[in-house]
């Protein structure tokens, strides 16, 4: 199985992501070095074919569909296909795509550092892969995550939301996402580097993390809401879209469909 999306631009600006689902559910189903080889093989005949200019992002994940191994389990392993085909590879990390507990800001760092890091795509999580309305379950984790961006100068990276809302409605919901995005942003720029920098040089652990802390609890949403204002958008755009009754407007166009599965058929 092979997910690619492209970002809407010119051939020398497009971007390619690149997610490759295939994977085993039992040991020995398959070789899994003959596997690698043979990804390996289909990357670099798909990289000689990129024009200049053109991006690919490889994306990782460490289960689902395949339940005992994935071919991209993780971004290691997807950095390491990039530096192996060349500077126009770089990883994509979808925020969800990682074992529970994993220190998603570490690897943002590391690919930072190694120039390796070409987009992400957006989403939480709480126990598996749940594209979940971004910052919902761990706001903290978004936090920590656009710090590592704002610390870094992320320069060319690829901002996405991948998300698949099942219960709340979908453009309100993509909405909140951006917001929460954008207010997670604004308080990683209220880091003071020089008083955490400092407290790192001291070895003063909560020192250095009581700086984090400070700009993660500032309210920043007047001052975000100001600046829409300033740029001439709603203060509130989750708001003015529900006021605006767009969602309504198109449930009456399209009209309205119960959906049933196949065990409620059989």
């Amino acid at each position: 199985m092979l997910a690619i999306a492209s970002a809407p631009a010119d051939s020398t600006r497009s971007t390619r992501c690149l997610w490759v689902a295939d994977g085993t559910n039992y040991p020995g189903q398959d070789d899994l070095r003959g596997r690698h080889a043979r990804l390996a093989a289909g990357l670099e005949e798909l990289y000689r074919l990129l024009p200049p200019g053109m991006r690919l992002l490889v994306e990782y994940k460490f289960f689902e569909p395949g339940f005992y191994s994935t071919d991209l389990p993780d971004w290691g392993t997807a950095a390491m296909l990039c530096r192996r085909l060349g500077s126009q590879a770089q990883v994509l990390v979808d925020t969800g795509h990682h074992p529970q507990g994993t220190n998603v800001e570490q690897i943002v760092a590391v690919l930072l550092a190694e120039g390796l890091l070409g987009g992400f795509h957006f989403n939480d999580r709480k126990y598996a892969d749940d594209d979940l309305i971004v910052g919902s379950t761990d706001p903290f984790e978004l936090f920590r995550i656009m710090r590592e961006i704002a610390a870094g100068a992320a320069e060319n990276v690829a901002f996405m939301i991948y998300q698949s809302h099942n219960i709340e409605g979908k453009i309100d919901a993509m909405i909140q996402s951006a917001m929460n995005i954008q207010t997670a942003y604004a308080k990683a720029l209220l880091v003071d580097e020089k008083r955490l920098s400092e407290a790192q040089r001291e070895g003063d652990v909560l020192g250095a993390h009581r700086v984090l802390l400070e700009a993660f609890e500032t309210d920043v949403r007047p001052l975000v809401s100001r600046l829409r204002a300033e740029l001439g958008v709603e203060p509130d755009p989750v708001e003015a879209f529900r006021r605006g009754g767009h969602a309504e407007r198109l449930a009456r166009e399209r009209g309205t469909a119960s959906v049933e599965s196949a065990y409620e058929r059989n």
